[in-house]
């Protein structure tokens, strides 16, 4: 294009077109604008999904710290409750049966313990020791006599087991050895 075609285009140019022209340059710069603005709002939209599904993450972790929590001090609480109960049932007064050798034929039942044990009464029948009160009970540091002779058919035995209220357990006492 040399200057005279510019010239004959200028010469034909009509100031009519001139808002036509503005307003292609003002729609071409409106598109630009709307494609930014729809790339904005999409990356917008997924930022927004990404932080829903993060915010769901969380609460489920939340949720599952929650639960973790909850059990931890559950077994803290039982774990508590089992010591405290063994420690009361440590420091509970126990019934310490013992026999004990006297002389002769004579024995000792004697409760070194610091609780009462009552209703005391043999596990199994001992035919070489004599029957013994149907309520005997004895306390702290108590004693009561008995008899045991053992003969041809009938040997003093090693261990009495004996159980008491409370005590249902057979509970084995050790006989010491008649010297005499």
């Amino acid at each position: 294009m040399n200057w005279r075609d510019a010239r004959s285009w200028a010469a034909s140019w009509e100031w009519g077109d001139a808002p036509a022209w503005a307003a292609f340059v003002l729609a071409a710069i409106a598109l630009v604008f709307s494609i930014r603005a729809q790339r904005d709002g999409r990356r917008s939209a997924n930022a927004a999904e990404e932080s829903v599904k993060e915010a769901k993450l969380s609460r489920i972790a939340a949720e599952r710290s929650t639960a973790v929590a909850e059990a931890t001090l559950a077994d803290q609480r039982r774990e508590a409750e089992e010591r405290r109960a063994a420690e009361e049932e440590a420091g509970r007064p126990r019934v310490d049966l013992r026999v004990e050798y006297q002389t002769g034929s004579v024995f000792l039942l004697t409760n070194h313990g610091a609780s009462p044990a009552q209703n005391i009464r043999t596990a199994e029948e001992y035919p070489a020791m004599t029957t013994w009160p149907a309520d005997l009970s004895l306390g702290e540091n108590e004693r009561y006599r008995f008899m045991m002779m053992g003969d041809l058919a009938h040997h003093v035995p090693a261990v009495i087991r004996v159980v008491w209220d409370g005590q249902d357990e057979p509970v084995s006492l050790r006989v010491p050895r008649n010297n005499a």
